[in-house]
């Protein structure tokens, strides 16, 4: 197709996204269904040798690190009660969003049971998917094994694609050598294909640490545009990517823990002005960077699916003068985003948990996620919880690269999440 067809005229693509008239003005465009079992299909229950005119374009796909699997660039979230919000995963099909990322706990295991009710309804949509699911509190490969078998039960499936066996990776010493026999022993025994793990904490040392070992297929961590200005971070990544380690982008919206801002609002119409929403723009941002194989987002309406597909599907690049002008706004509101560098200030204070705490309060003012805040702040010992507004955390705030009021939002924190 020639380059203006390409991108279905953007502008108007990207400003009716999420409305009753986009599918209409999408109508025509076709796309092939691979015959290849590793890449995802529009609807498995057709026949294999058979071309297919999906009723919207596809999200295009990216290869999963050094393995021969291709996955959208853009994932589902699953962070919320799927049972009761079938019609989202009706729509991610779609799209051509056949990557569902679940969790042990997302929505007291709502998430998990919901996609076991979706697949109980459509078993032959299962072999299109690329499940992910993750152990969620789990200490030891005991507890790894226990939750997997009930995550599999869950959602009706002999196999997860892809398992997160440290949920939270908080120092590279839990990947342990008895970690890695347990990995070996799921994948003879075909419950899972792929192993790795998700990380919101030291990411970069998580990440380095990775790069040396040979069991880690897939690893899942906090990256966008805050992130990605930092140099120790970057040479991170590209040590996982030389090794051929898949990187998977989340928390690619870079909410902070304050509410929003006259910044956010200048950010806003910045690239309202380009013709995109400011998440579209951050989903451009990450996916920019090639090394990842797909942006992780929880989306739990069609329309902000159909907003965020819109990004992926449109072929215009940000420019050089809008990834600075990101640059720039990540450092004038800096001191609003924990960017996960934990060890830094919990060294400092003496005080672990720190980071937690703060993506906790990130789920509240940011996300509108007060339950989901108030669980996972629950989940932190009440050792540590009890003495959040003792602490003294001078120097904790003077070594903070963000220039973070840590005091401030821990005494936050507890009035609102306790």
């Amino acid at each position: 197709m020639h380059k203006e067809q390409d991108r279905i005229n953007r502008r108007n693509f990207l400003k009716t996204a999420g409305t009753a008239g986009l599918a209409s003005a999408l109508a025509g465009a076709v796309y092939a269904k691979t015959d290849d079992p590793n890449k995802t299909a529009t609807d498995a229950s057709k026949s294999a040798d058979r071309k297919q005119v999906p009723k919207y374009p596809q999200v295009p796909r990216r290869k999963l690190g050094k393995t021969e699997v291709e996955v959208p660039c853009l994932s589902l979230g699953a962070m919320f009660d799927i049972a009761e919000n079938q019609i989202i995963l009706k729509s991610c099909l779609d799209w051509g969003v056949h990557y569902w990322d679940t969790a042990n706990s997302y929505a007291g295991g709502n998430s998990e049971i919901g996609i076991g009710k979706f697949l109980k309804k459509h078993p032959d949509v299962r072999k299109s998917l690329f499940i992910v699911s993750k152990a969620s509190d789990a200490r030891n490969p005991q507890t790894v094994e226990k939750r997997l078998q009930t995550s599999l039960e869950r959602m009706n499936t002999s196999y997860i694609d892809l398992y997160y066996g440290v949920h939270g990776l908080r120092r590279p010493s839990q990947l342990t050598d008895e970690l890695k026999q347990w990995v070996k022993s799921a994948k003879e025994r075909k419950l899972i294909r792929f192993f790795g793990f998700s990380t919101h904490s030291n990411m970069a040392d998580n990440l380095a640490a990775a790069s040396e070992l040979d069991w880690i297929d897939v690893i899942m961590t906090t990256y966008n545009f805050r992130v990605m200005q930092d140099e120790k971070m970057q040479a991170a990544v590209e040590a996982c990517n030389k090794a051929g380690i898949a990187l998977i982008a989340m928390k690619v919206m870079a909410d902070g823990q304050e509410v929003k801002s006259e910044d956010d609002k200048e950010l806003a119409g910045h690239f309202l002005a380009r013709g995109f929403t400011q998440g579209q723009a951050k989903i451009k941002a990450v996916l920019s960077d090639k090394r990842f194989s797909s942006a992780c987002v929880q989306m739990r309406t069609v329309a902000r699916l159909t907003e965020n597909a819109a990004a992926v599907l449109d072929k215009t690049k940000l420019s050089a003068a809008d990834l600075d002008f990101l640059s720039q706004y990540a450092s004038l509101t800096c001191s609003g985003y924990c960017a996960g560098c934990a060890n830094i200030c919990e060294r400092a204070a003496k005080m672990p948990y720190l980071a937690d705490v703060m993506r906790c309060l990130m789920y509240y003012n940011s996300y509108g996620e007060p339950e989901m805040a108030r669980e996972y702040f629950a989940m932190i010992p009440s050792a540590v919880r009890k003495r959040l507004t003792k602490a003294d955390y001078s120097l904790a705030e003077a070594r903070c690269p963000q220039g973070l009021p840590i005091a401030k939002l821990m005494t936050e924190a507890v009035h609102k999440l306790a």
